[in-house]
């Protein structure tokens, strides 16, 4: 198994629980690891042929700029199942990190995996 990897995807969207963040956009950021099977694509040299990590940049910053969830938990849940449904991704771990949500942490947010996880 490879992996194709985005790390610090910024998005400004909609997020949180209390009345003054449902007012103002905050910026989330995404870090993704995608399984894939590089083969094809280092043999063929041709981008049809890989995971194409700008499109799953743009389909993300996409959904995430519309959306307005009030959980992180939510907003996490929902980008993994387009990496997952939309780019035929077997196995991918998504961290959503929503910096300065807490008061003297540097980053709060949550990891999580969905797929299987294949090996050759």
């Amino acid at each position: 198994m490879d992996i194709i990897f985005l790390r610090d995807l910024r998005i400004d969207t909609i997020i949180g629980i209390y009345d003054w963040e449902r007012r103002v956009k905050q910026t989330i950021s995404l870090d993704l690891e995608m399984a894939t099977d590089i083969r094809k694509a280092a043999a063929s040299d041709a981008i049809d042929d890989t995971l194409n990590y700008k499109e799953v940049a743009k389909r993300l910053i996409a959904y995430v700029e519309g959306s307005s969830f009030q959980l992180v938990e939510t907003l996490a849940e929902r980008a993994a199942e387009i990496v997952l449904n939309e780019f035929q991704v077997p196995w991918v771990r998504l961290t959503l990190n929503k910096t300065g949500a807490v008061r003297g942490a540097k980053d709060v947010g949550v990891i999580i995996e969905r797929g299987t996880r294949t090996a050759d």
